[in-house]
Order: structure tokens, then sequence, then C-alpha cells
């Protein structure tokens, strides 16, 4: 219990707390920090057993000599690593990713902004036109690949070679071009795919944004006789700055890690296998090769990482030079 008294001058000191109040203070927020904590533990032990224990188990695979056959024989240092970068194969791999990324990060945020500011505007029908517009990403990435391998760019049955079939049909040709587009463009088939499946992705974030924008300030903006491209460049740009960064962070970590549209549509073939597919061939290729393939994960997530600051970096640079 706390106590008053009188100073000399007669006025009222302020109260003094007991001994120990202070430590009993701060054990009753422990205590409360870990009453709210608590239910939240069963959540937090479950990603980490199902996350960070595999990756920490790839980490050790990646220093061990390791095989589906003989299994762990031993430490092996840096030779996986040393393996996974002399190998020619690992070499165009990693260029292949990273000009994967770039390219479809980079043509996905252009195409999402556009698309976002078309669909930021007010119309009717609205509402579908933005659902059919997300439809693409919520489809299985195997059945997204199988879709343009098969049905739109197959040479025979493909969509785009009937297409062709038919406008040269209107001028009375019977023998249209039949382009073999994934053997002539393989990596452009790969990032069409990607693209068409990864647009409506950014274009939500990118919408959030565009919806947050602060539109009194804009409106104000209007009327001292800024045009639409000042607007954008100058104020929906720099607003917008988190939502790229964002778009831009999660594009890249996932592109990096896809292996369903480079398996399904190319297999890999005429340099178009990337990392993961890399991966993929170094332990089911030979003879089951765990220590190689798990050091090349651990390249993947590292590039994953090195890829996605430079992309992060390269936005902010070039919005701090717009603004």
């Amino acid at each position: 219990m706390t106590t008053a008294s009188l100073d000399s001058s007669g006025a009222v000191e302020a109260p003094t707390a007991p001994p120990g109040a202070d430590k009993e203070l701060k054990r009753r927020e422990r205590r409360d920090n870990w009453v709210r904590r608590t239910p939240l533990m069963p959540a937090l032990i479950f990603v980490i057993i199902m996350t960070q224990l595999p990756f920490l188990a790839t980490i050790f695979i990646a220093f061990s000599k390791y095989t589906a056959f003989s299994g762990n024989q031993g430490f092996a240092g840096l030779d996986n690593f040393r393996t996974v970068f002399q190998d020619d194969a690992a070499r165009s791999a990693v260029f292949t990713t990273i000009k994967l990324t770039l390219l479809v990060v980079g043509i996905s945020l252009v195409l999402g902004i556009g698309i976002a500011l078309l669909l930021d505007r007010t119309f009717k029908g609205r509402g579908v036109v933005r659902t059919m517009m997300i439809a693409p990403f919520l489809i299985v990435p195997e059945a997204a690949a199988l879709v343009w391998k098969h049905a739109l760019l197959d040479a025979q049955n493909g969509f785009f070679n009937g297409i062709i079939t038919m406008v040269w049909g209107w001028f009375g040709d019977n023998n249209p071009p039949q382009p073999v587009w994934i053997n002539s463009h393989p990596l452009g088939s790969i990032v069409v795919s990607l693209v068409w499946q990864w647009t409506p992705f950014m274009m939500l974030i990118l919408l959030a944004g565009l919806q947050g924008r602060p539109m009194d300030v804009i409106e104000a903006a209007k009327v001292d006789g800024a045009n639409s491209w000042q607007i954008f460049t100058k104020m929906t740009l720099p607003h917008m700055r988190r939502y790229i960064e964002l778009a831009g962070l999660l594009g890249a970590i996932y592109i990096v890690q896809n292996f369903e549209a480079v398996f399904t549509i190319t297999s890999g073939g005429q340099n178009t296998a990337n990392l993961p597919y890399y991966i993929q061939q170094a332990f089911f290729a030979g003879t089951g090769e765990y220590g190689t393939a798990s050091a090349a994960g651990v390249i993947t997530v590292i590039g994953t990482i090195i890829i996605a600051t430079f992309a992060l970096r390269t936005v902010l640079t070039v919005l701090k030079e717009e603004s």
C-alpha cells in the first residue's frame, strides 16, 4: 500500500511504491504476455516443424556424402557445392532462372499496373470482370502449364494456330503457316504461361494499393491543372511503392522456385532448365545424389534472396528518380 507524507515546506510528497512493486509489475506483464502467446504456440511449433526442420536437414545433407543407394557416407565439406558450380548444366540453370524470373516478374508487374488502373475505374460489371481476371491465378500450376502446352501452343490442334488457319482461310489460302511455338520459342512459351498466371496476383496487390490513394489530394491536383500522366508519375507511383515492392518480392520468390511450367512445357530442353528442374534431375537422373541435389537447393534459396533484393532495390531506384 502506498503512503504520502509532508515535506518541510508543508507540500505533499508523491506516494512511494512499496519495495518490490516494480518486480511484481514486470512479473505480471510477463505472465500476461505468455497467456496471450500460449494459444499461438501449437501453430508456431507446427510451422517450425514443417518448414525449418526440413531446411536444416537439407543444409546438413548438402555437406554430406549422401545417395539414395549408399546412404550417408560421412562429411563431404564443400564437395557438393563444388560439383554444382563446376557443372555446366547447373550454371546454365542459374542463368535461366535469373532470366526467367526477371522477365516474368517485370512483365507481370507492368501488365498488373495497367489492369489495376483499368479495374480501379467504375463501370458496369466491374465485379464480374475482376473475378474473371483473377481466375488464371486460381488454376493449379500443372493444369495451367498443360493448357498452354496442349490447348494453346500445340502446333496441330492449338488455339493460336487455329486462329492463323481461320484468318488465312478468309483470304482463300488453304496452306497457312503452322508455327511450332514451343520448339521455336521454348523459353518464351514458359514466360507467357507464367505471366498469364501471375499477372492477376500482381494486379490484386496493386489494385489494393490504388484503392488506398488519397483521392482528395488527387482531386486537388486536377484542379491545379495536373494531367493524368503527372498524377500517375508524381502521385500514384510513389504511393504504390510498397505495393510494387511486395508484389515484386513475392513474385520473384515464387518464380525462382517454379518447377511445373518448365517440367510440363519443355521438360528442361533447349536451355530452359531452371534450378528446381536441375535439382530434380540431379536426384532422379543419376544415382540419387541427395548431397548434390541438396546443395543445389541451398543455392536456390540464396539465389531467391539475392534476386528479390536486387529487384527491390531496382524498383526503389526507379521510383526515387520519378519522384
